[in-house]
């Protein structure tokens, strides 16, 4: 797993991002993996959750962790993972907290081109 994800001109900032969502994935071994970074510079991961009786993709997962954690606002999100695009549901969660910045990244780290 390389430290930086495949993107010039990606800040910093942004590529942490990629790298704790492509980190959580592939500790869990989950389908998803999420990260987001609040207006203080606070960062969450989280990844999907499927479970008999509770299923959250990895974007509700670490939203719902942001949240709860006391962020009313998140200003990046990095979703890393098999899907081409975010589903209309995450992205109505991100906009629910005025996300600007969404990156999305195959499970090697590459950008895909949009969300």
């Amino acid at each position: 797993m390389s430290a930086t994800p495949d993107a010039a001109g990606v800040p910093a900032e942004d590529a942490k991002l990629v790298t704790l969502a492509r980190s959580a994935r592939a500790r869990t071994g989950a389908a998803e993996g999420a990260a987001v970074r609040d207006g203080m510079g606070r960062t969450y991961a989280g990844v999907t959750v499927d479970l008999p009786s509770l299923q959250l993709s990895a974007v509700q997962a670490v939203v719902a962790a942001a949240v709860s954690s006391g962020a009313d606002g998140l200003e990046a999100a990095a979703v890393v993972g098999g899907a081409p695009a975010l589903t209309d549901t995450d992205r109505a969660v991100l906009a629910d907290l005025g996300v600007a910045t969404v990156l999305r990244a195959g499970p090697d780290g590459v950008l895909h081109d949009g969300a």
